[in-house]
């Protein structure tokens, strides 16, 4: 077997992902754990410890658990798979990415190793706290006089509706703009990093802003 890929969900440190937003790729030269804004993890040979079975729950919560070496990525790293994690090991092995001869030949790779530098997270820090700060401040704008009893009626306003406006402009601007990816995104990141969650951010906002507009319809 040359190559292994599989879909799945995946934990990095505290953060999940679940199926189908994961991807494990692996060869002979690399691993390859695709988790979208959960995590974008490279390995070498080298920088694995072991790769062992995991099982939380049987099939609903199974997978493996893939211990390494590499200290700016969370230290627990798993790759959920509906497929029996035995099994997976043994594919994993059929590519060469774990033999022996391979571990002492491997060439270092700088571009993973400078990918690894980044850390697994593929946005910028500076522009997710800033997201998260806008996003709970237009919130907070609805909620707070809700409960202080200055609005009554449907606690959700001009707020929640612009939040929800911006997860998915901002979703819609990552898929189709590669000026606005250069914003968010760490050097060296690109589109398939984030595509599958900037997908479901667009469908559930966009849904979720219809819902929002037909209530306001249906109450006015």
């Amino acid at each position: 077997m040359n190559e292994l890929q599989l879909t799945g969900g995946a934990r990095i440190g505290m953060a999940n992902a679940t199926f189908p937003f994961a991807t494990l790729k692996v060869n002979k030269d690399r691993l390859e754990l695709n988790a979208s804004i959960v995590g974008n993890l490279t390995f070498q040979p080298t920088d694995i410890i072991s790769i062992e079975p995991y099982t939380m729950i049987p099939i609903l919560g199974q997978g493996i658990k893939i211990n390494h070496k590499v200290s700016n990525y969370k230290e627990r790293v798993i790759f959920w798979t509906f497929k029996d994690p035995n099994s997976v090991v043994r594919q994993i092995e059929e590519t060469g990415f774990l033999s022996k001869q391979n571990l002492t030949e491997q060439k270092i790779d700088r571009k993973i190793i400078e990918q690894q530098a980044k850390g697994g997270f593929p946005i910028k820090k500076g522009f997710a706290i800033g997201a998260i700060i806008v996003w709970n401040l237009l919130f907070l704008t609805d909620i707070v006089p809700f409960f202080l009893g200055k609005r009554e009626g449907f606690p959700i306003g001009n707020g929640v509706s612009i939040a929800i406006g911006l997860l998915f402009l901002t979703a819609l601007l990552s898929l189709i703009s590669s000026d606005f990816r250069r914003l968010i995104l760490k050097e060296g990141r690109e589109l398939n990093d984030i595509k599958k969650f900037a997908i479901f951010a667009m469908i559930i906002s966009g849904f979720m802003l219809l819902q929002l507009g037909l209530m306001t319809k249906f109450m006015n």
